[in-house]
């Protein structure tokens, strides 16, 4: 009697690991032309392609000519592609990054002929809370999982409830995605005993029915053979989607998967090769949120935009792959995802440019362009390189904004000694020397000097500085110094209002009297700073004491470092371990005062070990000086702080510590469109150590201390500490003997790039506080950190100020393109000239993306909120639908009054489509 199984040929493909993209795609072309190949000789046999379609399209760039073959195979059902185009992590990258992972994959897989309607997610790291709710809002009824699955699953089959409560049939695979890989291998007279064995592991796990064979395998393709052994072939998608999607009598499991109980999890993935992490969270901030937003209400319509943020996107997901942002890969496959990022970051950036050259060419060039990228109004600061003889800025209305002066930029740009003055002609190209205008220039005994400045404001021809060039050079033959200096500029921070999504136009005007200090704010000097919101205080060790209307936190900041001696997938500390906290030097520096900005530096020194074994740390030391930048800004209820040192110690772990205001057993952490609840240990299981260090990627809180992040970050409560980890050095891909997990995770391969030597910054905010996370409104204050206005100088031909000389921009900082600011409150300067501003309000109401598609604008919310709430879009609009993931327009909006109202369940997703009024 033949077995009730069902065979499901497959490969799971890493399109880059332990070795670099292209070369493990010339393995991808040998296996796929195998399978297809194999499918031509035998209409029996059924193929599933890893649930990811780039795998699909990377082979056909190389066999184009195979594509109509493909077509007609995914068509007739027989080959199984997407529905996702990469298999991201869950967890290194943002929440919209995975749904449009989702939308092209299964754009592309229907262009083949249909994708498979699986969420198949075979090898992820865990699964995000929100998994089931995009599932299901992309018309998907099942998913497919291995790794993350908690012990009280007994069974094949469970009903996973996401964190909006949208449940999904989700298929579980006892014993992973190739747990039938040796089913075929061996004699064949012995085939019935391994069937038979297979059925015995099995059955408890599927009592009734037939059983999932997953016969493949890691970068290799199934026999060709396995249709005469006489049992049924199918694809994922014909065995998950014959399954009953109903829900009943499956046991329940809610929000995400990271259980250790029956697959590793490898959680040090989360902070293996963090500048990656950095890089990826900057590229997709700029993408989603300042490219996309700003290109659709301010240059519709444009197809250089679109284009250019479809190539974006691509890249971002690509670099979302789990060996890819990971960090789990060989040094040359994170060369080239770093290079990938950084491409998708330039991309977006010129779009950003795009707009930006629009805005600026509207705006006279003595005026300051500043955008808001929130869909609410704001109040914050920007930071502008003005003239020091007009180091001020002007509202729209002619009311000055709050400004302060910063800092004053360096002058001279070169100094050269020419034997010849006419050389320098050749420098200079009309009126551009060193990328700036030419303003004057002048001669003294041997000197010929040039001032320079980002926009010109006085009269030039180039006729005149030839012929005081040629004059001179005649009078005096050489040799000259020839001084370039750019004109005198200083850093002004201005505190200005700002529209939802909106922009203001500010004007540059002569130096107002130095503006005395606003009540609160107090002096850095004596290691204290003060904004009326927000009070710090230095310790002697150089940790900080927050003191915030009743709430406080103590001993924040300590840094902690300690010995590493596992690999990218899994931290594991010496044997003997060291840990050294203690510092053999403070000195604490005031930079800068109030009214807007005051920071104060602490230079902590410590003698951290050079190296680690798995038995101890090495007595050897090195002596590092780790800085922290604490910066409170007007209006700011959080400190900024910047910590960095230059790393050059091998196999350890440096954590930032910060002593809980009050006991606490559990931790909120938001990311990926949710917000999770966790405790102080995770689910063990399977060999691997459940050390209880989760991820966070907008903010971590837990009792009563809150941190905002501008990136992915591992956190863990330990000892009453919540740890933030600043970097983990390892100088391997798997060890074959990890203290924390019983097998190798991959090839034991040697990775001096993953010690990630060198200069080493982190950048977020800490802030006490009362209440629960949505009481303090922290989804709120994420959104105000992460996201800086954006400034652009105006470069058109309008009426100037009387008086003024032109302004600029710092492109210094990290809260956004070209700016260096973040949100405040309190007021500031009036928006003017706003067409295109769109107004989102409600309780933990987040914004996800805003883009042009189809004609219209499409948004996209999250209700970050424990309880029911309602959004409130206000715009120019016409008329109003709900959308699913996939664009698909539903159920009608009412727009009354400009306002669109939309019910939202706590944490539901909700993608509303905007026809522009007229």
């Amino acid at each position: 009697m033949t077995p009730d199984i069902v065979i499901v040929p497959h490969t799971h493909w890493d399109r880059e690991w332990y070795l670099p993209f292209q070369r493990f795609r010339l393995g991808l072309v040998r296996m796929l032309d195998e399978v297809l190949d194999t499918m031509a000789a035998d209409p029996g046999y059924r193929f599933t392609m890893d649930g990811q379609l780039a795998a699909l399209e990377d082979y056909l760039e190389i066999r184009p000519e195979r594509l109509g073959e493909v077509r007609g195979l995914v068509a007739e059902g027989r080959f199984a592609a997407g529905p996702w185009l990469i298999l991201a992590d869950e967890f290194l990258c943002a929440g919209e990054t995975l749904i449009r992972n989702l939308e092209y994959g299964m754009r592309g897989a229907a262009g083949l002929g249909g994708f498979m309607r699986v969420g198949y997610l075979p090898d992820q790291f865990g699964h995000c809370a929100q998994m089931p709710q995009i599932l299901r809002q992309a018309g998907l009824e099942h998913a497919c999982v291995w790794r993350g699955v908690p012990a009280s699953v007994d069974r094949d089959a469970f009903a996973w409830v996401g964190a909006d409560g949208t449940a999904i049939r989700t298929q579980y695979l006892p014993g992973g995605y190739g747990n039938a890989v040796a089913l075929f291998s061996g004699p064949a007279e012995a085939l019935t005993d391994r069937l038979t064995a297979f059925t015995e592991t099995l059955r408890p796990w599927h009592p009734t029915g037939p059983l999932l064979a997953m016969y493949g395998a890691d970068h290799s393709a199934p026999a060709a053979d396995i249709t005469t052994a006489g049992l049924r072939v199918a694809t994922l998608h014909d065995y998950v989607t014959a399954a009953d999607p109903a829900l009943a009598g499956l046991p329940a499991v809610h929000g995400e998967l990271r259980s250790h109980a029956r697959a590793n999890i490898l959680p040090g993935v989360i902070s293996a090769r963090m500048p990656a992490k950095q890089a990826m969270a900057r590229a997709e901030r700029i993408v989603t949120r300042y490219a996309e937003p700003l290109s659709a209400l301010w240059t519709p319509g444009s197809t250089a935009a679109a284009r250019l943020l479809d190539m974006a996107w691509r890249r971002l997901i690509a670099c979302s792959g789990h060996d890819s942002i990971t960090g789990c890969g060989a040094d040359e496959t994170a060369q080239q995802v770093a290079a990938r990022i950084a491409e998708a970051e330039q991309i977006g950036q010129a779009v950003v440019d795009m707009v930006s050259a629009s805005l600026a060419g509207q705006a006279a060039r003595d005026a300051l362009v500043v955008v808001n990228p929130s869909p609410f109004p704001r109040t914050a600061l920007v930071l502008a390189d003005l003239p020091e003889s007009r180091a001020a800025l002007l509202a729209p209305d002619g009311g000055q904004v709050p400004a302060q002066r910063l800092e004053l930029a360096p002058t001279l740009l070169d100094e050269t000694v020419m034997d010849d003055l006419t050389q320098l002609l050749g420098r200079i190209h009309e009126r551009e020397l060193f990328g700036q205008e030419i303003l004057s220039w002048s001669a003294a005994e041997d000197v010929f000097t040039v001032v320079v400045g980002r926009h010109a404001t006085t009269g030039y021809d180039y006729a005149d500085l030839r012929s005081a060039v040629l004059g001179h050079a005649a009078a005096r033959p050489g040799p000259w110094r020839v001084r370039t200096c750019a004109e005198p500029v200083v850093t002004v921070a201005a505190q200005v209002t700002v529209a939802p999504l909106g922009r203001t136009v500010l004007t540059s005007a002569p130096v107002p009297a130095p503006a005395p200090h606003s009540p609160g704010w107090t002096r850095p000097d004596d290691g204290t700073l003060d904004n009326g919101l927000l009070r710090v205080t230095v310790a002697a060790d150089g940790t900080l004491s927050l003191f915030s209307a009743g709430a406080e936190a103590h001993g924040v900041g300590r840094v902690v470092d300690g010995g590493d001696a596992g690999d990218t997938y899994n931290h594991a500390p010496p044997r003997d371990d060291v840990l050294v906290d203690t510092p053999v030097r403070v000195e604490v520096d005031g930079v800068c005062t109030g009214p807007l900005v005051s920071v104060l530096e602490i230079h902590r020194e410590y003698a951290w070990p050079v190296c680690s074994t798995p038995d101890a740390r090495s007595e050897a030391t090195e002596r590092v000086t780790v800085t922290t930048r604490a910066e409170l800004r007007a209006g700011e209820p959080y400190l900024r702080l910047e910590t960095s040192f230059d790393n050059h110690c091998r196999d350890h772990r440096v954590r930032w510590h910060a002593p809980l205001p009050r006991p606490a057993a559990e931790s909120f952490s938001e990311g990926q469109l949710s917000v999770v609840r966790r405790g102080l240990t995770a689910e063990g299981g399977c060999g691997e150590h459940p050390l209880p260090t989760f991820p966070a990627e907008g903010f971590v809180t837990a009792g009563g201390l809150a941190v905002l992040l501008d990136q992915v970050t591992e956190y863990e409560l330990t000892g009453g500490d919540l740890a933030l980890t600043l970097i983990r050095s390892v100088g391997l891909l798997s060890s074959n003997r990890n203290a924390y997990r019983d097998e190798p995770a991959g090839p034991q391969l040697p990775t001096p790039a993953a010690q990630c030597p060198g200069p080493v910054t982190m950048r977020f905010a800490v802030l006490p506080h009362h209440g629960a996370w949505h009481e303090a409104a922290l989804p709120r204050l994420a959104e105000e950190y992460r996201h800086a206005l954006l400034a652009v100088p105006g470069s058109g031909h309008g009426p100037a100020a009387p008086g003024a000389e032109g302004s600029g921009v710092s492109s210094a900082g990290a809260g956004g393109p070209g700016v260096s600011s973040a949100g405040a409150t309190g007021p500031g300067a009036s928006s003017a000239g706003v067409g295109a501003s769109v107004e989102v309000e409600g309780a933990g109401v987040v914004l996800a993306a805003l883009r042009e598609r189809d004609g219209e604008l499409e948004i996209r919310l999250v209700a970050e909120h424990p309880a029911a709430t309602e959004a409130v879009i206000r715009g120019p609009f016409g008329a109003a639908r709900r959308a699913d993931l996939r664009g698909t327009a539903g159920e009608r909006l009412e727009v009354t009054g400009g306002a669109v109202r939309l019910p939202l369940r706590p944490f539901e997703i909700a993608t509303v489509h905007l026809t522009r009024a007229g």
